[in-house]
Protein backbone atom coordinates (compact mmCIF):
# COMPACT_ATOMS: atom_id res chain seq x y z
CA UNK A 1 0.00 0.00 0.00
CA UNK A 2 1.00 3.44 -0.51
CA UNK A 3 0.69 6.92 1.30
CA UNK A 4 -0.50 10.22 -0.43
CA UNK A 5 -1.46 13.48 0.52
CA UNK A 6 -4.42 15.37 -0.98
CA UNK A 7 -6.23 18.14 -0.19
CA UNK A 8 -9.89 18.49 -0.48
CA UNK A 9 -11.97 21.20 0.86
CA UNK A 10 -8.68 23.26 2.35
CA UNK A 11 -7.33 20.12 4.32
CA UNK A 12 -4.99 18.11 3.75
CA UNK A 13 -5.91 14.54 4.27
CA UNK A 14 -3.24 11.49 4.06
CA UNK A 15 -4.71 8.64 2.14
CA UNK A 16 -3.72 4.98 2.08
CA UNK A 17 -4.21 3.18 -1.83
CA UNK A 18 -3.97 0.30 -3.53
CA UNK A 19 -4.73 -1.25 -6.86
CA UNK A 20 -6.22 0.42 -10.08
CA UNK A 21 -9.77 0.35 -10.97
CA UNK A 22 -12.94 1.96 -9.77
CA UNK A 23 -12.80 3.75 -6.72
CA UNK A 24 -13.77 2.56 -3.29
CA UNK A 25 -13.23 4.87 -0.81
CA UNK A 26 -13.03 3.25 2.86
CA UNK A 27 -14.06 5.70 5.59
CA UNK A 28 -12.74 4.88 9.68
CA UNK A 29 -14.10 6.36 12.82
CA UNK A 30 -13.11 6.67 16.47
CA UNK A 31 -11.01 5.83 17.68
CA UNK A 32 -9.35 4.59 14.65
CA UNK A 33 -7.11 5.09 11.58
CA UNK A 34 -6.97 4.56 7.88
CA UNK A 35 -4.96 1.61 8.90
CA UNK A 36 -8.03 -0.20 10.31
CA UNK A 37 -8.84 -0.66 6.60
CA UNK A 38 -4.95 -2.77 6.00
CA UNK A 39 -6.98 -6.19 5.63
CA UNK A 40 -9.53 -4.97 3.55
CA UNK A 41 -7.40 -3.15 0.63
CA UNK A 42 -5.60 -5.41 -0.72
CA UNK A 43 -8.24 -7.58 -1.30
CA UNK A 44 -10.34 -4.85 -3.23
CA UNK A 45 -6.97 -4.17 -5.17
CA UNK A 46 -7.46 -7.61 -6.30
CA UNK A 47 -11.22 -7.12 -6.88
CA UNK A 48 -10.54 -4.47 -9.71
CA UNK A 49 -10.35 -1.60 -7.15
CA UNK A 50 -8.28 1.54 -6.57
CA UNK A 51 -9.15 1.15 -3.12
CA UNK A 52 -8.28 4.26 -0.91
CA UNK A 53 -8.43 4.98 3.05
CA UNK A 54 -7.84 8.06 4.13
CA UNK A 55 -6.98 9.31 7.57
CA UNK A 56 -9.83 11.62 8.60
CA UNK A 57 -9.54 15.02 8.87
CA UNK A 58 -7.82 16.14 11.60
CA UNK A 59 -6.67 12.52 12.17
CA UNK A 60 -2.91 12.58 11.95
CA UNK A 61 -0.99 12.42 9.26
CA UNK A 62 -4.12 14.38 7.92
CA UNK A 63 -4.12 17.83 8.87
CA UNK A 64 -6.22 19.76 11.19
CA UNK A 65 -8.97 21.40 9.11
CA UNK A 66 -8.92 25.22 9.49
CA UNK A 67 -12.92 25.68 9.42
CA UNK A 68 -13.30 24.05 12.48
CA UNK A 69 -15.91 21.82 11.49
CA UNK A 70 -15.50 18.18 12.48
CA UNK A 71 -19.35 16.93 11.85
CA UNK A 72 -20.25 13.42 10.18
CA UNK A 73 -21.64 15.92 6.91
CA UNK A 74 -18.36 17.57 6.82
CA UNK A 75 -16.41 14.32 6.63
CA UNK A 76 -18.95 13.48 3.83
CA UNK A 77 -18.55 15.94 1.81
CA UNK A 78 -14.94 15.73 2.21
CA UNK A 79 -15.81 11.75 1.02
CA UNK A 80 -17.53 13.52 -2.23
CA UNK A 81 -15.08 15.68 -2.53
CA UNK A 82 -12.08 12.67 -2.44
CA UNK A 83 -14.42 10.86 -5.09
CA UNK A 84 -13.80 14.46 -7.35
CA UNK A 85 -10.09 14.58 -6.66
CA UNK A 86 -9.33 10.64 -7.53
CA UNK A 87 -11.33 10.52 -10.76
CA UNK A 88 -13.91 8.44 -9.22
CA UNK A 89 -17.17 7.71 -11.40
CA UNK A 90 -20.87 5.92 -11.12
CA UNK A 91 -18.85 2.92 -10.44
CA UNK A 92 -17.48 3.67 -7.17
CA UNK A 93 -18.22 2.07 -4.19
CA UNK A 94 -17.97 3.19 -0.33
CA UNK A 95 -17.16 1.21 3.20
CA UNK A 96 -17.02 2.34 6.18
CA UNK A 97 -17.07 1.90 9.63
CA UNK A 98 -18.26 3.53 13.10
CA UNK A 99 -17.94 7.26 12.30
CA UNK A 100 -17.14 6.09 9.05
CA UNK A 101 -20.33 4.50 8.80
CA UNK A 102 -22.54 7.74 9.08
CA UNK A 103 -19.99 9.50 6.81
CA UNK A 104 -21.22 7.04 4.03
CA UNK A 105 -24.45 7.11 4.16
CA UNK A 106 -24.25 11.01 4.12
CA UNK A 107 -21.80 10.96 0.99
CA UNK A 108 -23.69 8.80 -0.60
CA UNK A 109 -27.38 9.94 -0.01
CA UNK A 110 -25.85 13.76 -0.71
CA UNK A 111 -24.29 12.66 -4.00
CA UNK A 112 -26.13 9.35 -5.17
CA UNK A 113 -25.07 9.75 -8.49
CA UNK A 114 -20.88 9.32 -6.98
CA UNK A 115 -22.05 5.96 -5.60
CA UNK A 116 -23.67 2.91 -7.09
CA UNK A 117 -23.11 0.77 -3.69
CA UNK A 118 -22.04 1.06 -0.08
CA UNK A 119 -20.91 -1.25 2.91
CA UNK A 120 -21.46 -0.09 6.55
CA UNK A 121 -20.05 -1.60 9.94
CA UNK A 122 -20.90 -1.16 13.05
CA UNK A 123 -23.57 1.87 13.23
CA UNK A 124 -26.40 2.06 11.00
CA UNK A 125 -28.44 4.42 10.10
CA UNK A 126 -28.87 6.77 12.81
CA UNK A 127 -32.65 8.20 12.16
CA UNK A 128 -33.16 4.22 11.82
CA UNK A 129 -32.00 3.19 15.64
CA UNK A 130 -32.96 6.08 17.73
CA UNK A 131 -36.14 4.80 19.68
CA UNK A 132 -33.42 2.07 20.65
CA UNK A 133 -30.11 4.28 20.86
CA UNK A 134 -32.58 6.11 23.50
CA UNK A 135 -33.29 3.02 25.25
CA UNK A 136 -31.95 2.49 29.06
CA UNK A 137 -28.97 -0.23 27.86
CA UNK A 138 -27.73 1.15 24.76
CA UNK A 139 -27.69 4.48 26.97
CA UNK A 140 -25.40 2.52 29.40
CA UNK A 141 -23.09 1.69 26.53
CA UNK A 142 -22.91 5.34 25.10
CA UNK A 143 -21.60 6.77 28.77
CA UNK A 144 -18.85 7.96 26.65
CA UNK A 145 -20.61 10.47 24.29
CA UNK A 146 -21.14 12.32 27.18
CA UNK A 147 -17.89 12.21 28.80
CA UNK A 148 -16.52 13.65 25.10
CA UNK A 149 -18.77 17.42 25.84
CA UNK A 150 -16.81 18.21 28.88
CA UNK A 151 -14.07 20.43 28.69
CA UNK A 152 -12.18 18.26 30.60
CA UNK A 153 -12.10 14.95 27.98
CA UNK A 154 -9.13 16.08 26.11
CA UNK A 155 -7.46 15.52 29.62
CA UNK A 156 -9.24 12.35 30.83
CA UNK A 157 -8.39 10.80 27.51
CA UNK A 158 -4.89 11.91 27.57
CA UNK A 159 -4.12 10.66 31.03
CA UNK A 160 -1.23 7.77 31.35
CA UNK A 161 -0.29 7.46 27.75
CA UNK A 162 -4.47 7.87 26.54
CA UNK A 163 -4.72 4.39 28.28
CA UNK A 164 -8.72 5.40 27.84
CA UNK A 165 -8.72 4.42 23.96
CA UNK A 166 -6.82 0.93 25.62
CA UNK A 167 -9.99 0.67 27.63
CA UNK A 168 -12.65 1.68 24.63
CA UNK A 169 -10.78 -0.93 22.47
CA UNK A 170 -10.79 -3.78 24.77
CA UNK A 171 -14.81 -2.63 25.97
CA UNK A 172 -15.93 -2.48 22.45
CA UNK A 173 -14.62 -5.92 20.84
CA UNK A 174 -14.25 -8.00 24.50
CA UNK A 175 -11.07 -10.39 23.51
CA UNK A 176 -9.62 -8.67 20.25
CA UNK A 177 -5.52 -8.17 20.61
CA UNK A 178 -5.49 -4.17 19.58
CA UNK A 179 -1.80 -4.54 20.32
CA UNK A 180 -1.12 -3.97 16.53
CA UNK A 181 -3.29 -1.16 16.06
CA UNK A 182 -3.85 1.37 19.28
CA UNK A 183 -0.06 2.40 18.93
CA UNK A 184 -0.67 3.91 15.66
CA UNK A 185 -4.40 5.21 17.08
CA UNK A 186 -2.45 6.75 19.58
CA UNK A 187 -0.36 8.42 17.44
CA UNK A 188 -3.14 10.24 15.24
CA UNK A 189 -4.64 11.86 18.12
CA UNK A 190 -1.30 13.27 20.08
CA UNK A 191 -0.05 16.44 18.76
CA UNK A 192 -1.84 20.00 18.86
CA UNK A 193 -5.29 20.07 18.02
CA UNK A 194 -5.83 16.17 16.93
CA UNK A 195 -7.82 14.85 19.33
CA UNK A 196 -10.14 17.90 19.71
CA UNK A 197 -10.92 17.51 15.75
CA UNK A 198 -11.33 13.94 16.64
CA UNK A 199 -14.01 14.21 19.64
CA UNK A 200 -15.46 17.19 17.31
CA UNK A 201 -17.59 14.95 16.02
CA UNK A 202 -19.19 13.70 19.22
CA UNK A 203 -19.69 17.02 20.26
CA UNK A 204 -21.16 18.29 16.94
CA UNK A 205 -23.82 15.35 17.60
CA UNK A 206 -24.81 16.95 20.87
CA UNK A 207 -24.85 20.94 18.87
CA UNK A 208 -21.82 21.78 21.29
CA UNK A 209 -19.47 22.28 18.06
CA UNK A 210 -19.49 25.25 15.07
CA UNK A 211 -21.46 23.42 12.52
CA UNK A 212 -21.26 24.74 8.75
CA UNK A 213 -25.03 25.46 7.47
CA UNK A 214 -23.19 24.74 4.23
CA UNK A 215 -22.96 21.17 4.93
CA UNK A 216 -27.21 21.02 5.75
CA UNK A 217 -27.76 18.30 2.95
CA UNK A 218 -24.46 16.38 3.75
CA UNK A 219 -25.61 15.98 8.01
CA UNK A 220 -28.90 15.46 6.86
CA UNK A 221 -28.15 12.34 4.30
CA UNK A 222 -25.41 11.16 7.31
CA UNK A 223 -28.80 9.91 9.30
CA UNK A 224 -30.73 8.16 6.68
CA UNK A 225 -30.43 4.94 5.07
CA UNK A 226 -29.22 6.40 1.41
CA UNK A 227 -30.83 5.01 -1.84
CA UNK A 228 -28.02 2.42 -3.31
CA UNK A 229 -27.79 -0.96 -2.65
CA UNK A 230 -26.72 -0.73 1.29
CA UNK A 231 -24.70 -3.91 2.79
CA UNK A 232 -24.42 -3.99 6.44
CA UNK A 233 -22.38 -5.69 9.10
CA UNK A 234 -22.89 -6.16 12.64
CA UNK A 235 -20.95 -7.76 15.62
CA UNK A 236 -22.74 -9.95 17.61
CA UNK A 237 -20.74 -8.68 20.76
CA UNK A 238 -20.28 -5.34 19.79
CA UNK A 239 -20.05 -3.55 23.42
CA UNK A 240 -20.45 -0.24 21.59
CA UNK A 241 -23.32 0.01 20.24
CA UNK A 242 -25.20 -3.33 20.96
CA UNK A 243 -26.84 -5.88 18.79
CA UNK A 244 -30.18 -5.60 20.04
CA UNK A 245 -29.90 -1.97 19.28
CA UNK A 246 -28.69 -2.54 15.31
CA UNK A 247 -31.15 -5.30 15.11
CA UNK A 248 -33.74 -2.78 15.61
CA UNK A 249 -32.75 -0.94 12.14
CA UNK A 250 -32.90 -4.70 10.15
CA UNK A 251 -36.54 -4.07 8.73
CA UNK A 252 -35.09 -0.77 6.88
CA UNK A 253 -32.57 -3.45 5.04
CA UNK A 254 -35.36 -4.94 3.63
CA UNK A 255 -35.24 -3.79 0.04
CA UNK A 256 -33.89 -5.32 -2.87
CA UNK A 257 -30.51 -5.51 -3.37
CA UNK A 258 -29.67 -4.65 0.54
CA UNK A 259 -28.21 -7.13 3.02
CA UNK A 260 -28.13 -6.83 6.64
CA UNK A 261 -25.82 -9.60 8.66
CA UNK A 262 -24.98 -10.59 12.23
CA UNK A 263 -21.51 -12.31 12.43
CA UNK A 264 -21.37 -14.44 15.43
CA UNK A 265 -18.76 -13.81 17.92
CA UNK A 266 -16.83 -10.66 17.13
CA UNK A 267 -16.90 -7.59 18.17
CA UNK A 268 -17.13 -3.64 17.29
CA UNK A 269 -13.70 -3.85 15.11
CA UNK A 270 -15.34 -6.78 13.48
CA UNK A 271 -13.30 -6.50 10.60
CA UNK A 272 -10.25 -6.81 12.63
CA UNK A 273 -11.13 -9.73 14.63
CA UNK A 274 -12.39 -12.02 11.81
CA UNK A 275 -10.60 -10.24 8.41
CA UNK A 276 -11.36 -12.67 6.02
CA UNK A 277 -14.83 -13.55 7.37
CA UNK A 278 -15.89 -9.80 6.66
CA UNK A 279 -13.49 -9.33 3.39
CA UNK A 280 -15.35 -11.87 1.78
CA UNK A 281 -18.60 -10.53 2.33
CA UNK A 282 -17.24 -7.01 1.65
CA UNK A 283 -16.07 -8.12 -1.72
CA UNK A 284 -18.95 -10.01 -2.46
CA UNK A 285 -21.06 -7.44 -2.06
CA UNK A 286 -19.41 -4.55 -3.69
CA UNK A 287 -18.56 -6.88 -6.81
CA UNK A 288 -22.20 -8.71 -7.66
Amino acid sequence: MGLRTITVRGTELACLEAGEGPLALCLHGFPDTARTWRHLLPRLADAGFHAVAPFNRGYAPSAVPEDGFHQSGAVAADANALHEALGGDADAVLVGHDWGAVAAYGAAGSAPERWCRLTTLAIPPPNEMMAAFLGYDQLKLSWYIHVFQSPLAELLVTADDLSFLDRLWQDWSPGYDATEDLPAVKDALRGEGHLTAALGIYRASLGNAPLDADLAVEQAACGALPPQPTHYLHGETDGCLSVVTARSCERAFDRPGSRFEVLPEVGHWLHLEAPDAVNDRIVDFLTT
